[in-house]
């Protein structure tokens, strides 16, 4: 059984911009009535199907496989709810942890996200200065969500 624990927390500036380089992310969500969610993500030259289920807590059941290219290009273009998302990835090392920041495109532009993935929910782990609020039980940070109501969308203070 393949389990994800994750936090995320919105990013006060872009200073991690010097640590790594971004690589660009496109993906889209397959339209479910349910708690269930089945992406198609395309890296660089590469394709992969993931399924998640519902959270608990910090955790939840999340499989993937890679698929050929031209399937994900289809599924991404005929089959997915609009906007794909777009967004540049770095990826770097802090203290032992690896964080992952995603920086959004299009209509999700303005919004920088971190994601660090954990062994379990109760691990501690170090923070990085440019990390700011955690939003990991908020769901409009959500990917999938993030694909049905943009960020360019959202009413902000």
């Amino acid at each position: 059984m393949a389990k994800e624990t994750e936090r995320k927390f919105l990013v006060k500036d872009d200073s991690f911009k010097k640590l790594s380089k971004g690589i660009l992310y496109r993906q889209g969500y397959l339209p479910s009535g349910s708690n269930i969610t089945v992406r198609v993500r395309i890296i660089e030259n590469k394709a992969y199907l993931a399924i998640k289920g519902p959270s608990i807590g910090l955790s939840r059941l999340e499989y993937e496989y890679e698929i050929p290219m031209e399937d994900a290009d289809e599924i991404l273009e005929k089959l997915c709810d609009r906007p794909i998302i777009e967004k540049y990835r770095y990826t770097f090392e802090y203290k032992g942890f690896t964080w992952e920041i995603d920086e959004f495109l299009n209509e999700n532009q303005g919004l920088v996200i971190a994601e660090i993935e954990l062994k379990n929910e109760n691990q501690q782990f170090p923070v990085p200065d440019f990390i700011g609020e955690e939003v990991t039980f908020d769901h409009r940070y959500r990917n999938s969500y993030l694909a049905r109501h943009p960020y360019s969308s959202w009413q902000l203070p």
